[in-house]
């Protein structure tokens, strides 16, 4: 019974570990923003900086990829991962003109 629980345990933590992370850090006037995604092979950053033109993002790992953007500025975003639009989980989201949701990053929140 143990040995069945064990495993069963450790494929849960292997399926979670394949799954998609999105977070971001702060540095002085910049943000980075990392995207975890296993079976992302380009992934594109839009952003309501710019007027959502499409920006590539650099693959800093394996599965992990990379944006850097302005930290002082409110902005909405989203990716585009194998020519798909995808919205990570993320925590603000806010409606869009299109019946979908964006990220939004809040400076100092």
């Amino acid at each position: 019974m143990k040995s069945r629980i064990f495993l069963i345990t450790c494929s849960i933590i292997v399926f979670l570990a394949g799954c998609s992370c999105h977070y971001y850090k702060v540095k002085n006037d910049t943000v980075h923003i990392y995207l975890k995604k296993q079976d992302a092979e380009i992934v594109y950053f839009a952003s309501s900086i710019d007027g959502y033109e499409r920006h590539k993002a650099k693959r800093v790992g394996r599965k992990t990829w990379e944006v850097t953007v302005p930290a002082n500025v409110e902005f909405r975003y989203f990716y585009i991962i194998n020519g798909t639009a995808y919205v990570p989980s993320c925590q603000y989201k806010e409606k869009d003109d299109f019946g979908s949701e964006n990220c939004l990053f809040v400076p100092r929140m």
